[in-house]
């Protein structure tokens, strides 16, 4: 399987089954009277939102994928990434701009691959 192949069904599996479960989470109570879990139906939409969560902590994990040649950085990434969400991220990409040279672009983090 190439990776292009890859990426696709792993995407379309994240858009099939978050459109799957909002969509039942919608026929279980209306988005606008979630409480939280304060309720019983409430945990539906609980579960949608970390289910988004989680989705894309694995869509930014897929670009670490792409910057990270070596599999050991790209295993502790997964686990850091897993475990603190945002914080992992955000620390990340905050390490991939101090590792910029003065005369490179924000944007040169997105495209080129570490070496």
């Amino acid at each position: 399987m190439t990776a292009k192949s890859g990426l696709k069904i792993l995407f379309g599996f994240i858009f099939m089954s978050l459109l799957a479960w909002t969509s039942y989470a919608s026929t279980k109570q209306g988005v606008m009277a979630w409480g939280g879990l304060t309720t019983l139906p409430d945990k539906y939409w609980t579960i949608a939102t970390l289910m988004d969560a989680y989705y894309g902590f694995i869509t930014f994990f897929v670009w670490v994928c792409f910057k990270e040649p070596r599999w050991l950085p790209r295993l502790a990434w997964f686990v850091a990434i897993m475990l603190f969400g945002n914080m992992a991220m955000s620390l990340y990409v905050l390490l991939q701009l101090m590792r910029l040279s003065p005369e490179q672009n924000a944007a040169d983090i997105l495209v080129a691959r570490n070496a």
